[in-house]
């Protein structure tokens, strides 16, 4: 049953992408250029590519295609999912502005046919002029198609230059590298001695077939530049395999903090091979908390796997990073997904912290992940338990972020005895 729902809500996206795409080929090249045209042709041709390129760089990673040929579709297919998103947006918004324009255009031409008609005048046979071929009515309706025409390419001229400026300056956003946001989080339990510890938040780095090992220099960059007491990575660091993206992942070695950085998995480490994953980091110096638990000097960092593990039996297992732990001490707990706040509630946890969200990336994004996750992006308290969600470095599929721009997240707990 559920095999059968799947497939009949794929058919569904598919046939409405199709529709899409159809939609978009009328509105942006039938309507824009001469039939048999060099123009029109290279349109179509691209309506038919662009669709496919995007089919191959969702699906080669999970196929196990060569990485060289991930690489080659990647960018050209996720960006065109990006342009199709706001390309369709435009469009919908332009729809409406070019049907009123080609009705005012209609409105003059038929009010400048019925002024503009001449009296009848009585002309002698001989005097009359050879009667003119078909063709002589021709210009005026010429004229027509050519206004018409014009009014097409103004219109989706201008949506499509808002489409491609919106993914151009969503795309610079990620290639140049996340921002540092500071938070001030208040613990009732820590001590005075912890006052001011800053732990750099890193997630949803999502190396892959678009983001690299410079892009992970970046990040390592910037994260050692606050001079962090504790780094934490909370999960969907890879989109592929050790082999394929291990000398990507290298500069984390470089990583440095005074109590060490902490890994924990994301959802995308499942799809990617997670065990792989966590001896790689743990060569790379990380150390990774596989539902287990640190005592630090002043407080207790925990760590649990993601939701997605529990499909190979290694899923979250707060019991086992939060159960026998002295909850005079406060407790700060990694986890990939915001969802499991209500877990964390429940054993005493003073601060969880998550990705996952990416904020919604693109927006109108935002919008469905609140639908699935209780905190999208920053600070929210749920009973005694405080929750920080940050946007993440990367991004995932596109490498574009609208509305949502990346973060590295310098957490700074403060205690109330200072």
């Amino acid at each position: 049953m559920t095999i059968l729902v799947f497939a009949l809500v794929a058919l569904a996206v598919c046939a409405l992408l199709v529709l899409v795409h159809r939609w978009l080929w009328i509105r942006l090249v039938r309507d824009t250029t001469a039939p048999g045209g060099r123009t029109r042709r290279i349109g179509t041709a691209l309506a038919i590519t662009l669709p496919l390129l995007s089919v191959a760089a969702l699906t080669t990673g999970r196929a196990g295609a060569p990485f060289w040929l991930q690489q080659t579709v990647a960018w050209p297919g996720y960006l065109w999912l990006a342009v199709l998103l706001y390309l369709t947006l435009t469009m919908l918004v332009a729809e409406p502005i070019r049907a009123l324009s080609l009705r005012r255009l209609a409105h003059r031409d038929s009010a400048g046919s019925v002024a503009e008609l001449p009296e009848p005048v009585e002309v002698p046979a001989a005097a009359a002029p050879a009667a003119a071929p078909a063709t002589a009515e021709r210009p005026a309706t010429g004229d027509g198609l050519s206004r018409r025409r014009f009014v097409a390419r103004t219109v989706g001229g201008a949506a499509a230059a808002v489409a491609l400026g919106t993914v151009g300056a969503g795309t610079y956003g990620v290639l140049r590298g996340p921002s540092v946001k500071r938070v001030r989080v208040p613990l009732a339990k820590l001590p005075r001695a912890a006052h001011g510890f800053r732990i750099a938040v890193v997630s949803d780095v999502h190396l892959g077939p678009v983001l690299g090992r410079a892009h992970t220099q970046r990040i390592v960059d910037t994260v050692n530049r606050t001079q962090p007491d504790l780094i934490a990575i909370v999960g969907d660091l890879v989109d592929g395999s050790v082999p394929d993206l291990g000398s990507a992942a290298e500069p984390l070695r470089r990583l440095a903090a005074r109590h060490g950085s902490y890994f924990v998995t994301g959802n995308h480490e499942y799809f990617s091979g997670a065990q792989q994953w966590i001896d790689h980091v743990r060569e790379l110096g990380l150390n990774p908390l596989e539902n287990a638990r640190r005592e630090l000097p002043y407080f207790d960092l925990a760590g649990v796997n993601d939701i997605q593990g529990e499909r190979e039996g290694k899923g979250p297992d707060f019991g086992a990073a939060l159960g026998d732990r002295d909850r005079t001490r406060a407790a700060v707990l990694l986890a990939h997904q915001p969802v499991v706040i209500h877990d964390a509630v429940r054993h005493g946890v003073d601060l969880q912290l998550s990705g996952h969200t990416h904020g919604g990336q693109l927006w109108p994004g935002n919008y469905l992940a609140e639908l699935a996750n209780p905190t999208v992006a920053g600070l929210e308290r749920y009973g005694d338990t405080q929750l920080y969600v940050s946007r993440g470095a990367g991004a995932w599929g596109p490498p574009v972020r609208v509305g949502a721009p990346s973060d590295i997240t310098v957490v700074e707990l403060a205690s109330f005895q200072a």
